[in-house]
């Protein structure tokens, strides 16, 4: 029997990656949902689901969690991990992040 060398990295499968994915689409869909949407539970609930996969580094979840810490949040530290998110995902290219950055970037 061979013993597995402990230099080998070890491989993320696909179905482990699966809940995380399902987690991004729950959140924008729900986000999205013209009824779901506008409800403060539901932002956070989606908001807590973004938390995952935008410290990940995904530019999508970077620029909705951004926004939604920007702009539905009230207390000044959300509002500069939201504005942190959101530079993050603009320079990374994301058309959304990059004009939601610019407006808050120049208001006072």
């Amino acid at each position: 029997m061979m013993s597995r060398d402990k230099t080998t990295p070890s491989v993320t499968s696909p179905v482990a990656r699966a809940p995380e994915r399902l987690s991004l689409k729950v959140a924008l869909w729900l986000l999205d949902s013209p009824r779901l949407g506008t409800r403060p539970t539901v932002k956070h609930f989606a908001g807590r689901l973004l938390k995952q996969p935008a410290r990940q580094g995904v530019v999508v979840a970077q620029s909705r969690l951004g926004r939604l810490l920007c702009h539905d949040c009230g207390g000044a530290r959300d509002r500069r991990i939201g504005h942190e998110l959101l530079r993050q995902a603009a320079r990374a290219g994301d058309p959304q992040a990059q004009d939601a950055y610019a407006q808050l970037s120049h208001t006072p």
